[in-house]
């Protein structure tokens, strides 16, 4: 069995803890400004700019383990750790499978938001 894409625990412990209107105003944040992040690694890679690309992963991680799409997080936290150098001696498939499980996570969360 795989797990959730958002882990409910960690989505509804975020609900009580801020109220169910301002998690939702929280979802619509991070859905606007992930792609954003995601663009800052893609950018990051490109240029081997080892600083653009640890802050775009760290926000990215941080902000998935939140929302508890705790995948993605993972993703993000590889990439944070690993490094430029070492994402880009991979080649695409880092990025690309942190951008499959974004679109998941994101479909998820805006299906949850008004839950």
């Amino acid at each position: 069995m795989t797990a959730p894409t958002i882990d409910r625990a960690t989505f509804d412990a975020l609900q009580q803890t801020t109220g169910p209107e301002f998690a939702s105003e929280l979802v619509d944040t991070f859905l606007q400004e992930a792609p954003g992040m995601l663009d800052d690694l893609r950018q990051g890679l490109a240029t081997m700019d080892t600083d653009r690309f640890r802050r775009a992963a760290h926000s990215l991680k941080s902000n998935s383990h939140t929302f508890g799409a705790l995948a993605l997080g993972a993703l993000a936290r590889d990439l944070e750790l690993a490094g430029v150098a070492q994402v880009a001696a991979r080649g695409a498939q880092p990025l690309t499978a942190l951008e499959a499980e974004y679109a998941r996570a994101a479909a998820a969360l805006a299906g949850m938001r008004n839950a």
